[in-house]
């Protein structure tokens, strides 16, 4: 089979028509979200229009597209929904067992506010398994324990959303900025750095920004102060631990400075007023129920497993362990807990092309079922050890895990298509187009470069992949504008964290974990201008980075270090590839 080349105007060779064409999947996708049409066969209509703009208009071969969309369903499966799965099943267990009843009365001793709830688990605690597993697996635990702790399932999933949003760049020990580093070739302490002197900001006001969505303003000035304590603990944290140490532990210190400097402020203040939502406030208060010390630290246990197993299996070491060891030094695992499979018909046959790359590259193909490593493995496995220790056999735990597959599946469905449809998208070049339509904006650059990020996390679902999607062209976009490559490449990745509360595979999540299957679209119109807004205001901050603050701010790369790119030509294609416009005068 014949390699093909991506082309990125294949409108009429204008980049903005094509532009148009190329979003025709997102908005048949996202539109029929909207209108209440069924999460996976919204997907599935995405799906559809996407393959079909990829074979009639971008003229992509009609195997090869059907090969990306197997891919992405693969992908979508594993990991995502064995994340998905079994985070779901951890919570399913702590509910059969009891022990949620518990935890629920635990964490209202610490507060009985759904304010500082809302706090503490949708920011802070959310914060700490992004750290360590990122991939949906916050969204899915949070959500789930803020649905048991009492709270609606629409603001459950929203408030998940938004508070998933600042600790992403540097989720799962880092990899964004670390996939960032690796596309780029720009230096990963500066790029950590970079991205440390921006999200802070937004640290410190999602706190305030969760409470407002979830109560108003007036309820949110009652606990500013405790708004304050979580988000500026966690704000601090990340700068210093992003500027002086690297993006690998940044999450996990800032959310235990976080949940802890709460839990102690808590000590010395609580809000004036208990809030409560209009139904319970209509019933009698509960009376605070005294649990015996053993039975709380039992019902917490299944949580502490969660975090223990997934902080271990995201560390390099554990990491590489399970998957046999290196090459040099295999262990007894190896071979047999790692199988990569080449897709056919796909891998290496499409051909990446500038200006979106630097040179004209072939694209890998690999799915990799890499089984024992996997962070939903790391959850089944919590799972098990929660279930047995609190009393249940191995047979009614598998029954257990059983009837959380067939609650599931649909969710499961919807995950594959639309990552399928992510993968269609990615492989025929029509994110490409669009990316290159923002990077077209010239002086404004710096600010849509954020808006670009956030598109990138939209589309795929992860802040790692809209790095490796855009940030080569971030960096080559900046060179020719004469920007600053570590501002735009960082504006990428702190720009998409505002995307990934909108992003299909975190709306399925969402409803997964709050028993909202089909409602997707409900979520999306509650979290969509929160997204659009806060991605806005990383913009802003962006620009303001770029043309008035000065330079010596933001990491700057040594004057020995090749700062323009070699000039780039596009290789012959049916049609030409797109091609920035000349660089407005830089101010």
């Amino acid at each position: 089979m014949t390699p093909w080349t991506q082309v990125y105007s294949p409108v009429m060779g204008n980049i903005f028509l094509s532009a148009l064409v190329a979003a025709l999947p997102v908005f048949v996708l996202l539109g029929f979200l909207a209108k209440h049409v069924k999460a996976h066969y919204s997907a599935i209509l995405g799906l559809l229009t996407c393959y079909v703009v990829a074979v009639l208009i971008y003229k992509m071969p009609a195997g090869m597209a059907g090969m990306a969309a197997v891919h992405g369903a693969l992908f979508g499966l594993v990991p995502i929904g064995w994340i998905v799965l079994n985070a779901i099943f951890i919570y399913d267990i702590t509910v059969k067992s009891g022990d949620f009843e518990v935890v629920k009365h635990s964490i209202a001793g610490l507060a009985g506010d759904r304010r500082i709830q809302a706090l503490l688990i949708a920011f802070s605690f959310g914060a700490f398994i992004e750290g360590a597993a990122g991939f949906g697996t916050p969204v899915a635990i949070s959500a789930a324990m803020l649905i048991g702790l009492g709270f609606r399932p629409l603001q459950a999933a929203g408030l998940a959303l938004i508070g998933n949003t600042a600790p992403v760049a540097y989720g799962a020990l880092g990899s964004p900025l670390i996939a960032l580093a690796g596309v780029t070739g720009l230096p990963l302490d500066m790029l950590s750095a970079a991205a440390g002197r921006i999200l802070p900001i937004f640290s410190l006001i999602v706190p305030f920004w969760i409470i407002w969505t979830m109560a108003g303003r007036k309820a949110m000035m009652e606990v500013w102060p405790a708004c304050l304590v979580a988000g500026g603990s966690f704000a601090i944290t990340q700068f210093a631990v992003s500027n002086f140490h690297g993006p690998w532990l940044v999450d996990i210190i800032g959310a235990i400075v976080s949940m802890v400097a709460l839990v102690l402020f808590l000590k010395i203040w609580q809000p004036k007023t208990t809030w409560r939502y209009e139904h319970e406030r209509e019933e009698p208060h509960a009376v605070k129920i005294e649990q015996p010390t053993g039975k709380v630290v039992k019902a917490w246990l299944p949580w502490v497993f969660l975090s223990l197993f997934v902080f271990a299996w995201g560390t390099p070491q554990v990491k590489t362990f399970l998957n046999g060891g290196t090459k040099d030094k295999p262990n007894f695992l190896a071979g047999y807990t790692v199988k990569n499979f080449e897709i056919p018909k796909l891998h290496k046959m499409v051909i990446k092309a500038p200006p979106v790359v630097a040179k004209a590259s072939a694209e890998p193909a690999v799915w990799t079922f890499n089984w024992l490593s996997l962070t939903g493995t790391s959850l089944l496995l919590a799972g098990i050890c929660s279930g047995l220790l609190a009393g249940f056999s191995f047979p009614e735990l598998v029954k257990v895990w059983g009837n959380t597959v067939n609650r599931v599946k649909i969710s499961l469905l919807t995950i594959a298509a639309m990552l399928a449809l992510g993968f269609v998208s990615k492989s025929a070049g029509l994110d490409a187009t669009m990316g290159l339509a923002f990077a077209s904006t010239g002086v404004l650059f710096p600010f849509f470069s954020a808006m670009l990020g956030w598109l990138g996390v939209a589309l795929t679902g992860s802040d790692t992949s809209a790095n490796v999607l855009f940030g080569g062209l971030q960096k080559i976009t900046a060179q020719q504008l004469g920007l600053n490559p570590i501002l735009t490449a960082a504006a990428n990745t702190t720009g998409g964290v505002m995307g990934k509360m909108i992003d299909a595979q975190s709306l399925v999540v969402a409803s997964v974990a709050t028993n909202q299957q089909g409602e997707e679209g409900t979520i999306l119109r509650y979290v969509f201008f929160h997204s659009l807004a806060l991605a806005a205001m990383v913009g802003v901050v962006i620009f303001l980075y770029a043309k008035v603050l000065p330079a010596n701010w933001m990491p700057q790369l040594p004057p020995a270090a090749p700062a323009v790119a070699a000039p780039v030509t596009a290789p012959a294609a049916p049609a030409a590839p797109a091609t920035l416009p000349a660089p407005a005068p830089a101010k």
